[in-house]
């Protein structure tokens, strides 16, 4: 389907989440679902923030069913495909009699629905909250949004692309919780938004195309984080598979629970997951809202940060939203060599500390880092650090 998709401005464009699905996209959704659910042409097809109709196949046999609050993407998706059309807003009075689908009909629920954090700083000065949402379905994000309305319809199968962090962000999974509680995640796949030709090509997020089934058990955090995510361009990704750097440091502001009389070494920015690290700083000279006050004896593990930080680029765009992952043990062994980097290529540390002369440093630096994502993911991710 060859369709101009621009006719949103780009405050529309982020407000609304209308980053349009790529045909290989599409068709990734189909093969999972074809290859998972029984009888799949029996079910109804449901894609309710549809735009331009891209997931709504006229070539399968399913009855179809779009839905958009824009008006001009149902007007455009109309003239393209030859099925079941409502402009409508999805999330507020939500309930199957409004997509004309009946209480035993089976149904998957498929899309990219919009996702538009408002709490996020990334085009933060365009975006707004919308307001039209059912109070038990609102959140701070749009896709999350979405994800409970699908369990309001109660869908029997959802396959939808959302971002990763939504589930493997133990705060995001918290807001789903209606969600999670009904839903198990059966089938995975994780690749990079620049794969949306109107996003950012600087800094990529991981998006999961997710495959979720009706289950009264549902799914706990501890059940994500031992799922094996498949990576788009190859290999395996779990959450479990290694250690955080949260569980070491302080990584939001820590001022109010200081002593009068308790000493600091140094000053950090709050750290929020690796793509925050890539776009801010690490150590600060002064006070700030952000301000993270270091002890001495985490004074080491801030100097991994900030080291980890210069090696971002060699790292897979799916750890984005991850903390700053360790290997504590063999951290342990090298500690001096990150704060000797650290000092000596810092400029906030320079002024307050000395390096001690330590040889091979950059090379020990970068061994590490090599040993570490070759156990956390195999040697195809840790031939970047060669």
């Amino acid at each position: 389907m060859n369709i101009d998709q621009k006719h949103l401005d780009k405050k529309s464009t982020v407000n609304l989440g209308s980053y349009y699905t790529p045909k290989h996209l599409v068709a990734l959704v189909y093969e999972m679902l074809k290859g998972n659910v029984v009888n799949f042409p029996q079910y109804t097809i449901l894609d309710s923030s549809c735009g331009y109709g891209s997931f709504l196949q006229d070539d399968i046999k399913n009855r179809l069913i779009g839905v958009d609050i824009d008006i001009e993407a149902i007007k455009k998706a109309k003239k393209n495909i030859n099925t079941e059309f409502i402009c409508e807003n999805s999330l507020k009075d939500v309930n199957r009699k409004v997509f004309n689908i009946k209480e035993d009909e089976k149904l998957v629920v498929i899309g990219n629905p919009p996702y538009n954090d408002t709490t996020s700083i990334i085009c933060s000065h365009i975006k707004y909250a919308p307001t039209q949402i059912d109070a038990d379905i609102k959140t701070r994000d749009l896709g999350m949004s979405f994800l409970l309305s699908y369990n309001k319809l109660e869908a029997d199968y959802v396959c939808v692309l959302h971002p990763l962090s939504y589930l493997i962000k133990k705060s995001n999974f918290s807001l789903i919780s209606k969600f999670v509680k009904n839903y198990k995640l059966i089938n995975g796949v994780i690749f990079n938004s620049q794969e949306f030709s109107s996003t950012s090509r600087v800094t990529g997020f991981p998006i999961l195309i997710g495959l979720y089934q009706r289950d009264c058990v549902g799914m706990s955090y501890d059940f994500i984080k031992d799922f094996d995510f498949k990576v788009k361009e190859g290999g395996i990704f779990r959450l479990n598979s290694f250690d955080s750097i949260a569980n070491y440091i302080h990584k939001y502001p820590n001022k109010k629970t200081l002593k009068e009389d308790e000493q600091f070494v140094a000053r950090f920015y709050t750290l929020r997951d690796i793509n925050a690290l890539k776009r801010n700083r690490t150590f600060i000279n002064t006070h700030s809202n952000n301000a993270v006050y270091v002890h001495e004896e985490k004074f080491p593990y801030y100097c991994y940060i900030d080291v980890f930080k210069r090696y971002i680029d060699k790292m897979p765009y799916f750890l984005g939203n991850c903390d700053v992952m360790i290997d504590n043990e063999r951290f342990e062994e090298i500690k001096e060599c990150f704060i000797e980097e650290s000092i000596r290529t810092n400029s906030i540390l320079k002024d307050s500390f000395k390096p001690k002369g330590i040889a091979d440093v950059e090379l020990k630096i970068r061994n590490y880092f090599k040993e570490l994502f070759a156990k956390i993911l195999g040697e195809q991710y840790a031939k970047t650090f060669d």
